[in-house]
């Protein structure tokens, strides 16, 4: 198995060909590649954040439950970090199996599972504003580095960034500075020597 979180530029090709091997009979990938609009809206640029520890193990736990799930020989995925442009590959899913059709679906199972429960994040800039991507819910305890940022820049008085979160984080950490408990559904920044 390959599984990585890298800050530059997926190596597709090299990556695919080193997943081959003579016991398969198909190689399937999944490239996640930024797209130039979403709804309509045009996309300059994505920008992604992890918890890397908890991402490479989640991962990890994945590609280990496609091989035994699907009975694939090997899975490869790597995921980017950082901001990517039009056209620049976000994730790379690589399963080898005897099978194309074990591979199609653990590809498949792979990329939706990834998306619903590994914490990466990804923030959307468009030309008229930028949006966190809609989501599942961050696992309670983990926050984007951005919000926790804002969080303590409301509670030191400085105005909250601009198109950073959504408003709902914006109330959270509102109610939080003025001694307020956090909205229910709402996760709380865990900052060392606290507890949310």
């Amino acid at each position: 198995m390959r599984i990585e979180i890298v800050d530059e530029v997926i190596a597709a090709d090299r990556i695919v060909a080193e997943m081959k091997a003579g016991a398969d009979g198909a190689v399937c990938v999944f490239d996640g590649i930024v797209r130039d609009n979403t709804r309509g809206r045009k996309t300059l640029h994505l920008d992604y954040e992890a918890y890397r520890e908890m991402a490479l193990e989640q991962m990890t736990t994945l590609a280990a439950e496609a091989v035994t799930k699907y009975g694939v020989r090997d899975v490869a995925i790597v995921h980017r970090l950082g901001r990517l442009v039009v056209g620049e590959t976000s994730i790379l899913i690589v399963v080898s199996s005897a099978h194309r059709g074990a591979a199609f679906d653990a590809c498949r199972w792979l990329i939706d599972t990834l998306k619903k429960t590994v914490p990466i994040w990804k923030k959307e800039q468009f030309v008229d504003g930028a949006i966190w991507a809609d989501g599942e819910p961050f696992p309670e305890g983990i926050v984007p580095s951005v919000v926790v940022e804002a969080g303590a820049q409301l509670a030191d008085g400085e105005p909250f960034p601009e198109g950073i979160v959504p408003p709902v984080v914006v109330q959270a950490c509102a109610q939080l500075a003025d001694g307020k408990p956090f909205p229910e559904g709402i996760v709380a920044p865990v900052v060392e020597g606290t507890q949310g």
